[in-house]
């Protein structure tokens, strides 16, 4: 009797951890050629998604948190975050974002879901604190800016890059800076 009991908690333990959270590597070619590694870490139980993208000078970290309905970049290259409210509408929910990412790593390079471009607004965020301790933890020390979502990349003309990277392709996310 002891030892069904035994086996039912820890059988209970590794399901609730399993159900909480997707952690997904992904390794493909970058734009030069070289490798690009990525992580998708997903907490379902918090609603937080860590992307994290290791490409040398071209690193990013991504935080996604569905609670407070915010999404950060911090830009290693940039040496600053970037913060923008998601628009649930058009950004994918973290099933589709876990879908994305397993439907990535089996096929080599999946479509995203949707394409959202975002033009950052070069004001600095006065308190990172007001987006949640999460995306405060990811800022902290650097310039923050917020971004605005736009329609296309051609409307920023003025703007000195648009870009969109491996992940963020996933998300189908663009940011001109």
């Amino acid at each position: 009797m002891k030892a069904q009991i035994l086996a039912a908690a820890l059988l209970g333990v590794f399901l609730t951890h399993t159900a909480a959270n997707d952690d997904v590597n992904v390794s493909n070619q970058g734009n030069s050629g070289g490798d690009v590694h990525q992580t998708v870490n997903i907490n379902n139980q918090d609603n937080i998604a860590n992307i994290n993208d290791y490409n040398g000078w071209d690193s990013w970290d991504s935080i996604c948190d569905y609670n407070r309905g915010f999404y950060a970049t911090r830009l290693f290259s940039k040496k600053a975050c970037v913060v923008t409210k998601m628009n649930k509408s058009v950004f994918p929910t973290l099933a589709q974002l876990s879908k994305a990412v397993q439907d990535k790593k089996a096929a080599g390079d999946a479509a995203p879901p949707r394409q959202i471009t975002y033009a950052v607004i070069h004001t600095p965020v006065r308190d990172v604190s007001d987006f949640g301790s999460h995306i405060e933890s990811l800022c902290r020390g650097l310039p923050t800016y917020s971004a605005a979502e736009t329609q296309g990349t051609e409307l920023f003309s003025g703007y000195g890059e648009c870009s969109s990277s491996s992940i963020i392709t996933i998300l189908g996310i663009t940011m001109c800076w």
